[in-house]
């Protein structure tokens, strides 16, 4: 009896460390201990990327203790400034470190498959919706829109705080936002980020000010060093016409002359040591996946591909809906700075403006889509199931290209700059060319708030969409969406919740 009450205790620690796992190895084979540890992740992780990296913080590092807060840091920088899904990279990356590249990949589809997999089959039941819809439908679907517009505007905020970090980076989120409103094309937004970056380069290098020189000459001044070294050679032509002067006087002074190599000035001395003490407490950078070498040729490799796909799209664009598809959503998972609130204007422009998806049906897929744990980027496996309707190609098909192309390139870049990143963020063009793209991306999430604004409302009339100042009401929805989430700890999935049920009020007033 006791040994039979020792098995089943011990069968219950065991399931229970199954379930809740404390970051101790729980299999010898590393797919099976890595599935056990991120299981969970991709069906309870909502709120979007914010909350998403606060989870990731708690559980790698104060809980499983896989990394330490500096490693964490560092990789916080590297998936903010790489294109793609920030907290997908992030989980990525911590299991490439943990258990090597090829268990790492496997992490990526257990985060991100489980939703997937709800938005392909949310697409099929949103192909099946008929054209007329009942009126409380369309009140409920114009209350979600109104919630959806307020999360995003909460989303443009925060990540506007965190963009901004002088008067800069504070006009160019200000352009993305302005001048993503007024044109629409698909090679506007790629166009406007890349303006931002190199104005940031211009700016960061000061290479106005260096042209400027180059372009007025004027006399300059000799170099200290000259400067010394003359007033040594006056000095001693000065003493050499004194008889009383001998050399040992010139020697004596020579010799008093300070070096670089020698601080003598205390505070010197003290911001030499501080400076070491900067350099030893710098945090350790993310172990390379492979060697250097094998990180540039997966770079280089995804350039290739990159260029490959454009030039295919430039000239057989127009003759297959799938190859359409997969290079505009290729393009869109390339450029993405920020996840998931910087795709959706990317997607509407190369999703709804070529016809492959209503616009009706894209802002009714974004708002339930906006209720989903795990990424937000899923959003596109839906846009593909829905971009297929009538062609030859499979709904599955459809999801499948718009799950590849949304995630390749940012995974792709990543785990090349998993190895390379320690080098490379020391390169101040880089920094800055990052720096100024990442600020512009963040403007075009206030273009989606607005372009979204525009098209929210609902019903038998407008099937495309109307303006959600139609009605008052569906301002104060997209107010107590907004102010919810930012002050009162409202989740995205209770914002959406409550802006249905205030669309159903809606109607139960006016049309009751």
């Amino acid at each position: 009896m006791p040994s039979l009450l020792t098995r089943l205790r011990s069968s219950y620690k065991s399931l229970r460390s199954a379930l809740l796992p404390t970051g101790d190895a729980i299999s010898s084979t590393p797919l099976l201990d890595m599935f056990a540890h991120n299981w969970h992740l991709g069906l309870t992780c909502f709120g979007g990327p914010t909350v998403h990296f606060q989870i990731f913080q708690e559980l790698f590092v104060e809980k499983y203790a896989w990394i330490d807060a500096a490693t964490y840091l560092e990789l916080f920088a590297l998936c903010q400034a790489l294109s793609g899904p920030a907290s997908t990279k992030m989980i990525y990356a911590i299991n490439v470190l943990h258990y090597g590249l090829a268990v790492g990949v496997g992490s990526f589809f257990v985060w991100s498959l489980p939703m997937a997999i709800a938005a392909f089959g949310l697409g099929l039941g949103v192909g099946n919706i008929g054209e007329e819809l009942p009126g409380p439908v369309y009140a409920l679907l114009s209350g979600l829109n109104s919630a959806t517009v307020g999360i995003i505007a909460l989303a443009a905020v925060q990540l506007s705080n965190k963009a901004i970090t002088d008067t800069l980076t504070r006009c160019l989120v200000f352009w993305g936002a302005t001048a993503g409103m007024l044109y629409n094309a698909l090679w506007y937004y790629p166009v406007l980020m890349a303006a931002g970056g190199i104005v940031t380069v211009i700016f960061d290098l000061k290479l106005v000010q260096r042209a400027w020189r180059k372009l007025s000459p004027r006399q300059e001044a000799p170099p200290p060093e000259e400067v010394h070294h003359s007033a040594i050679e006056m000095g001693s032509i000065h003493h050499s016409a004194e008889p009383q002067a001998s050399t040992s006087n010139l020697h004596v002074r020579t010799s008093t002359i300070k070096t670089p190599t020698e601080p003598t000035d205390p505070a010197a001395s003290v911001s030499h040591q501080s400076i070491l003490a900067e350099e030893i407490s710098t945090p350790p950078t993310p172990a390379p996946v492979g060697s250097w070498k094998l990180a540039t040729a997966i770079i280089t490799a995804f350039f290739v591909s990159f260029i490959t796909v454009m030039v295919c799209r430039g000239t057989f664009g127009g003759a297959n809906r799938g190859f359409d598809l997969f290079s505009n959503l290729y393009l869109a998972g390339t450029i993405i700075f920020g996840g998931g609130p910087v795709v959706i204007p990317l997607l509407r422009e190369y999703i709804v403006t070529p016809g492959f998806v209503s616009p009706r049906d894209f802002i009714l897929g974004l708002a339930i889509t906006q209720a989903f744990p795990g990424p937000n980027v899923n959003f596109a496996v839906y846009c593909g199931t829905l971009a297929v309707q009538g062609s030859r190609i499979p709904p599955v098909v459809g999801a499948m290209i718009g799950y590849v192309g949304i995630f390749l390139p940012g995974m792709w870049l990543h785990t090349g700059f998993i190895g390379l990143w320690s080098s490379v963020r020391k390169v101040q063009v880089v920094r800055a060319l990052l720096r100024g793209i990442h600020a512009s991306a963040v403007g075009l999430v206030f273009t989606a708030v607005y372009r979204i604004f525009q098209i929210g409302y609902l019903d038998g009339e407008n099937q495309n969409g109307a303006s959600l100042s139609r009605d008052p009401w569906w301002l104060v929805v997209v107010a107590t969406s907004f102010v919810g989430g930012m002050h009162f700890g409202v989740s995205p999935p209770m914002a959406v919740g409550l802006g249905s049920v205030m669309g159903l009020v809606w109607f139960g007033v006016t049309k009751g």
